[in-house]
């Protein structure tokens, strides 16, 4: 791409000329009137010229389909207005020296994936010692207490923890996204926390494959991280929000 030029189209073999896969599996069983409808929905998602490359019978009347097209649609780069958490990151360092200038007490953490969720790397990726990407976990901070639940955890079970243990913040990931279970989960658990009467005490973070700011905010919560975050930039977020609700009186003190 220029940067001269904020129009864009999909690259494949040369510039703009729109070429795209896509994968996709049809309630169809598998034969030429299931490759045909696949067609047919490629050109209906706006692709000239589709082509059904690869597909497998999955068995019980479906059919996996992988397909090229050409995109008939641009974007406008200077159109467009990304949702994003605005602030500077700090770095382990000055996180910690933050904490002890502003707030002056150690800030508990408590996190869990929920639900019938199992995984547990992207939680362990902020909360552990280890970190991610040379990137310090919230245990190593001196100034942090970290509280981990690990997985499938109640919402019941993380709120009363939470309550128990003084929570400044509560981190929840969460991976398995299939028919919508996370925004079940999340709507749930800042219900339960509203009807406990602790939402306004608490930063509430939600993050995952699936998870934006933008959508987390919708859900009740105060931030969302996606894919690639650092255990700095949720520390930070954090931070700076006790920070602003103990210069705005948003949050008792304890």
């Amino acid at each position: 791409m220029h940067e001269a030029d904020p129009v864009v189209r999909p690259y494949g073999d040369r510039r703009d000329d729109g070429a795209v896969q896509v994968s996709f599996t049809l309630p169809v069983r598998a034969g030429e009137l299931a490759s045909e409808a696949a067609r047919a929905l490629m050109r209906k998602m706006g692709l000239a010229s589709p082509q059904v490359v690869f597909s497998r019978d999955l068995g019980e009347g479906l059919t996996f389909f992988v397909g090229y097209g050409r995109c008939t649609h641009q974007v406008d780069l200077a159109t467009l207005e990304v949702p994003r958490l605005q602030g500077e990151v700090m770095d382990f360092g000055a996180v910690n020296r933050f904490v002890r200038e502003r707030l002056g007490r150690k800030v508990v953490v408590v996190g869990a994936c929920t639900g019938t969720d199992a995984h547990t790397l992207g939680l362990d990726a902020i909360l552990s010692m280890k970190g991610f990407a040379g990137d310090y976990g919230l245990e190593r901070y001196p100034e942090f207490r970290v509280v981990n639940l690990g997985s499938q955890v109640p919402n019941e079970t993380l709120v009363a923890r939470a309550v128990e243990e003084g929570a400044d913040a509560i981190l929840v990931s969460q991976v398995v996204t299939m028919r919508d279970v996370h925004l079940a989960n999340l709507t749930r658990l800042a219900e339960l926390l509203e009807a406990e009467g602790v939402r306004e005490r608490v930063v509430l973070i939600a993050g995952g494959p699936r998870i934006s700011h933008e959508l987390a905010v919708e859900l009740g919560f105060d931030a969302g991280f996606g894919p690639g975050t650092t255990p700095s930039q949720v520390a930070s977020f954090i931070v700076k929000e006790l920070d602003r609700r103990r210069v705005t009186g948003f949050r008792d003190g304890r």
